[in-house]
């Protein structure tokens, strides 16, 4: 089965667009990389997501217009991805949405809402589409994220030790796969999301994030202010658990330099980016990290990188393309994988992972311009995930 994957994190500057030929062959699912694409974020949407997410107030009419929107670049992305990356040949379209709001109370999460009609992309491909792929979880108690942990874990399968995935979006999470022991996968904490914020507050604008690391690299770790970032509730949560940014949001650190000041720009920035290594290392010690496979905007960041493997000596770091899975495309890739298993009425979830009573099939499916035919369901869920080149 040729399926692309849509996904637009945290950041929104891009809709990442993946195609793979997918398949089941006994314990093993078969994937065949065909390639991915970026596609900027047009600046209007952009600038309306970034006014309707909290702590900002918003209306029923702006969320109206940002599903239509959003579902329009969504559909815009299918489009190209089926020209591009597929000859015009796919059979199913999976896409993750703009999350607006990941809705926790006290360490559950309640709901958690992606942006995004499926409809455009349906009508715009002809192609029936997978969405909305984190509500079935919460509704069956867990935090609806991370969801790659499955993906991950198919990945990582045979690997000596204790191996581990990290994925540094706008939120760091991670997967640890023990011996002898269910897949753990939860959010560390922020890995670009209170780093992009601070940019474009210093920059009014004119930046949106740190390229290449370079203005945190001019500046000093602030030993005062990430002793106070690092006091956040959140880190001593146990795992299963989830965050976002509607928590990592530009008030919450202006809080934060209430409390610590750091006059210089450059400083804080070094500061978040140490937050981020900190708190990934902590988690990957926690639970005795021995190799960690890494992908996500963060890794294009030389000086998040080298801190991270400053907290964590003598762990192994490396992107998943070692592994044969592009680092660029990992996310999008996994919600492709996420969809086939639906349709193959598989579940997408790790109970250990999101902290659900059960593991259950993800989604809504949304019929392309044809009958909607499913395949036969599959007897048993995948194992291991084997990379074709």
């Amino acid at each position: 089965m040729r399926v692309i994957g849509l996904m637009s994190g945290t950041s929104y500057d891009a809709i990442e667009a993946a195609a793979a030929d997918l398949a089941l062959d006994g314990d093993a699912l078969l994937l065949r990389p065909l390639g991915h694409l970026s596609v900027p974020c047009p600046d209007e949407l952009r600038d309306d997501i970034a006014a309707a997410l909290p702590p900002a107030h918003t209306t029923t009419r702006a969320v109206c217009a940002l599903d239509t929107g959003i579902g329009q670049a969504f559909a815009g992305a299918a489009g190209r991805a089926l020209r591009e990356l597929c000859a015009g040949t796919a059979d199913l379209v999976v896409s993750h949405g703009q999350t607006m709001h990941h809705w926790v109370e006290d360490g559950t999460v309640r709901g958690t809402l992606q942006l995004g009609q499926p409809a455009w992309i349906a009508e715009a491909t002809g192609l029936p589409v997978v969405s909305d792929l984190r509500s079935r979880d919460v509704a069956a108690g867990g935090q609806g994220a991370p969801l790659v942990a499955l993906t991950d874990a198919l990945l990582l399968s045979g690997l000596p030790g204790t191996p581990a995935a990290l994925n540094l979006g706008g939120i760091a999470n991670i997967t640890v796969l023990a011996p002898g022991a269910e897949p753990l996968a939860f959010d560390t904490g922020p890995a670009n999301a209170l780093l992009d914020t601070a940019v474009h507050h210093f920059t009014d604008g004119v930046a949106t994030y740190d390229e290449d690391g370079r203005r945190a690299g001019a500046g000093q770790v602030s030993p005062g202010l990430l002793r106070v970032l690092l006091d956040d509730p959140y880190y001593r949560r146990p795992a299963p658990k989830s965050t976002g940014k509607e928590h990592f949001h530009l008030p919450y650190l202006r809080r934060a330099l209430d409390t610590a000041p750091v006059p210089a720009a450059a400083d804080v920035l070094a500061t978040l980016t140490r937050l981020t290594a900190v708190t990934v290392a902590d988690a990957c010690r926690a639970h005795g990290v021995t190799r960690l496979v890494v992908s996500g905007g963060g890794t294009r960041n030389p000086v998040l990188m080298r801190m991270l493997a400053e907290e964590l000596p003598g762990v192994p770091l490396g992107p998943s393309d070692d592994l044969g899975l592009p680092s660029a495309a990992k996310e999008a890739l996994a919600f492709a994988v996420l969809g086939f298993l639906t349709v193959h009425g598989l579940p997408g979830a790790l109970p250990s992972g999101t902290g659900a009573r059960r593991a259950t099939v993800l989604g809504s499916i949304t019929p392309g311009r044809t009958p909607l035919r499913l395949p036969e369901p599959a007897p048993r869920p995948p194992r291991l995930l084997r990379i074709l080149r």
